[in-house]
């Protein structure tokens, strides 16, 4: 989809209700599904964090979404897709900053050339004890990336259309940070199995879009 008219489409999400967990639920482990149902998350006293999902035309005028790849470290979310962002600091004045903030560390977009058009539902992730904030932004005008290399293996750059085909909707067997061989709902995406908090906000993402789209 040309850019430009998803521009316009996608400020029409500002004033769409979030459809929250049950969209989360689509594209999570049972696991997950039973662990929130037994546990009360502010009892973990999470960790905070911000993430940002942007859209931006490439040299086509084509739509499409950042993903990043993160580097092999030792922790839970090594080796794994997701989106810019990352922990909340003290600088911070909230978490729409701190998505801001780490993208900009990340992938190298400043913030003042994001348009943020939706705050989306949290998503708490057990194995870090985080709870993730994600936000839709608008990048019009892109630079180009410029990948933090200590944090980023790879930019991830998907076309709009590619995320919105039902066909790249899978289940795939993993051995994840808690689990061995359980089944998962995911996306593949670039050729990446996207799976996950990451896979849980793109599904909110994509009931909202089908609803302006």
């Amino acid at each position: 989809m040309d850019f430009n008219e998803f521009y316009e489409l996608a400020l029409k999400l500002k004033n769409l209700p979030l459809p929250g967990e049950d969209s989360h639920n689509k594209m999570s482990p049972q696991l997950r599904i039973q662990w929130l149902k037994d546990n009360k998350v502010k009892d973990a006293n999470p960790k905070r964090a911000g993430v940002m999902a942007l859209f931006y035309p490439d040299v086509e005028q084509e739509t499409r979404l950042l993903l990043i790849l993160r580097k092999v470290y030792q922790g839970v979310h090594s080796n794994q897709i997701g989106f810019p962002g990352g922990k909340v600091e003290k600088i911070d004045k909230n978490l729409m900053e701190t998505a801001l903030r780490e993208t900009h560390e990340e992938v190298g977009v400043t913030p003042s050339e994001v348009e943020v058009i939706k705050e989306l539902s949290e998503v708490y992730i057990p194995p870090s004890n985080f709870l993730v904030k994600p936000y839709i932004g608008l990048y019009p005008s892109p630079r180009p990336f410029v990948k933090e290399d200590f944090e980023v293996e790879s930019l991830v750059e998907v076309y709009l259309k590619d995320f919105l085909d039902d066909s790249n909707h899978i289940n795939e067997v993993l051995t994840t940070s808690y689990a061995k061989n359980i089944d998962v709902p995911a996306f593949k995406l670039n050729g990446y199995t996207v799976w996950g908090a990451t896979a849980m906000v793109l599904s909110e993402i994509k009931e909202l879009l089908r609803q302006v789209l």
